[in-house]
């Protein structure tokens, strides 16, 4: 095992154990953990295997083994803005239908609040 190797297979060995923790400290939900746990294999299939990189570098037609890297790292990241800037997009709407939500209760508890004040006067 070459030392590149054994690097790439410790980061993924300390990635996995700090993702157990965090998924089990309840710090991130179950939801999230999926992209991670595939990012985490991959890495250590690349660090046992490292001539599948080169072979599938040949077999997509990049040049070089780190631009296919680069590439996958591109396309994860981008599919991580995504999926976040989804989930933003629907806690901003679930947010704003609670503040309408929010305000409707209160005009109701005003107005009846307002009914009862009428009711307790002499």
């Amino acid at each position: 095992m070459t030392p590149s190797s054994i690097t790439f297979l410790t980061v993924a060995v300390v990635v996995a154990i700090a993702l157990i923790w965090v998924l089990r400290s309840g710090r991130i939900r179950e939801k999230y953990v999926g992209l991670w746990i595939i990012i985490g294999l991959a890495t250590i299939v690349l660090a046992l295997w490292p001539g599948l990189l080169t072979g599938l570098t040949g077999l997509l037609g990049f040049v070089l083994p780190a631009n296919l890297l680069f590439f996958v790292a591109i396309l994860l990241l981008m599919g991580v803005c995504l999926h976040l800037s989804y989930e933003a997009s629907k806690l901003e709407e679930e947010t704003r239908m609670l503040a309408e939500e929010i305000t409707l209760l209160n005009a109701r508890l005003d107005k009846l609040q307002g009914r009862l004040e009428e009711t307790d006067q002499p």
